[in-house]
């Protein structure tokens, strides 16, 4: 009998669209301001229409093909595929200049890249005729079998395929990820949140975000509803998030979710960060790694390692229930060997239901409102 019911947040409660267009603003930022590589510093801008925004995360992840492939691939963070979405496009333009400038591209992509590299790699760039190919992405990807994690080990085979290069940083989160990380969160956060985000001011100002335009994929008191009617039943609810507290925490207060939970079993990305910071930085603990919801289970002042060397699956893990939208939820659910309630409202919608069936979901739902059904 279910005890626990744990919540992903993104596709199932909240809607996942204006992080995916902060996700291809960020790229499109990275690319075109003079702040990174400057591209096309005059056609950058801050305030865009919804039909600007759509253009160009259109371009960039190929009407959501490429976010498709790497849902279908068990990645489900923002920051992973914004990452190796402009990564892949970086690799890509060093390619064009890689006969003339092989010795400066050989000191880039041997050395983390932050902000002082990006910036040499600016005003190299500006002496040639460079273009992007958002396609390549998947033409590049889509034929390797690496799965997760595995996809950021991709970027230093192809800096070897392309350069002939054996010692790059690019397979592990290090500087350049933090940029990709840093400048999404101004996209989605704006400047009057930044600093309580990241701690750190923005680095590209005018920005308003989108914490204010939040979408639920139901009616909020039909998701309450919900909520205070599993609590009822004596179920324990929680949320294994990968979005950060402020996006977590403000959403759910505007919509009168917050008391419904003990803020204890509510674990998003900030937690797992630390997490990953106690243990030394050299495990990956974002989903599929089942850690996002076995500290939600167990609270998230348990120790990170009283997650990570817990024995799986769990002896009671049918007594726990993880409702998601994605291949990521799924499998963190079978490694935890809970049960699986799949919903129909992420990225991929209603066409995710085979992928869900193909791999055992034990329930799969239009919609998270009808996940009541199963304790009627």
């Amino acid at each position: 009998m279910i005890q626990t019911v744990l919540f992903d947040v993104d596709g199932v409660l909240l809607s996942e669209e204006r992080y995916f267009d902060a996700s291809g603003l960020t790229v499109w930022e990275l690319i075109h301001s003079g702040h990174y590589l400057g591209l096309a510093p005059e056609q950058f801008k801050t305030a865009l229409t919804d039909e600007e925004i759509r253009r160009i995360r259109a371009d960039v992840f190929q009407h959501d093909e490429v976010l498709r492939f790497l849902k279908s691939r068990g990645m489900n963070a923002n920051w992973d595929m914004i990452y190796l979405t402009f990564t892949c496009q970086l690799l890509h333009l060093l390619s064009q200049i890689k006969e003339k400038e092989a010795g400066r591209i050989r000191g880039w992509l041997s050395r983390e890249i932050d902000d002082e590299t990006l910036h040499e790699i600016r005003e190299v760039l500006a002496h040639y005729p460079v273009e992007t190919d958002y396609s390549i992405f998947l033409n590049w990807f889509a034929k390797r079998p690496e799965t997760k994690q595995d996809l950021l080990k991709v970027l230093d085979q192809l800096a070897y395929e392309i350069f002939g290069l054996t010692d790059t940083q690019l397979g592990k989160k290090g500087a350049l990820w933090s940029v990709c990380e840093h400048a999404s969160q101004e996209w989605y956060v704006g400047d009057q949140n930044i600093v309580a985000s990241t701690g750190k001011p923005s680095v590209q100002t005018g920005k308003k975000g989108f914490l204010d335009e939040e979408i639920p994929l139901a009616e909020p008191e039909k998701i309450g509803a919900l909520f205070s009617f599993l609590a009822e039943k004596g179920l324990k609810l929680g949320v294994g998030t990968g979005r950060p507290q402020l996006e977590t925490y403000g959403p759910f207060r505007a919509l009168g979710w917050l008391p419904l939970f003990h803020e204890e079993h509510i674990v998003t990305a900030d937690d797992v960060l630390k997490a990953e910071e106690e243990l030394g930085g050299h495990t990956p603990l974002a989903k599929p790694n089942p850690f996002t919801y076995l500290l939600a289970l167990k609270g998230k002042n348990t120790p990170a390692r009283g997650c990570t060397e817990c024995s799986l699956p769990l002896e009671n893990g049918q007594e726990i229930l993880i409702v998601g939208d994605s291949l990521a939820d799924l499998l963190a659910a079978q490694k935890i060997g809970a049960q699986f309630a799949g919903i129909l409202t992420g990225l991929s919608g209603k066409e995710a239901k085979a992928e869900f069936e193909e791999h055992g979901a034990d329930y799969i739902f239009e919609n998270v409102a009808d996940l009541k059904n199963i304790f009627l």
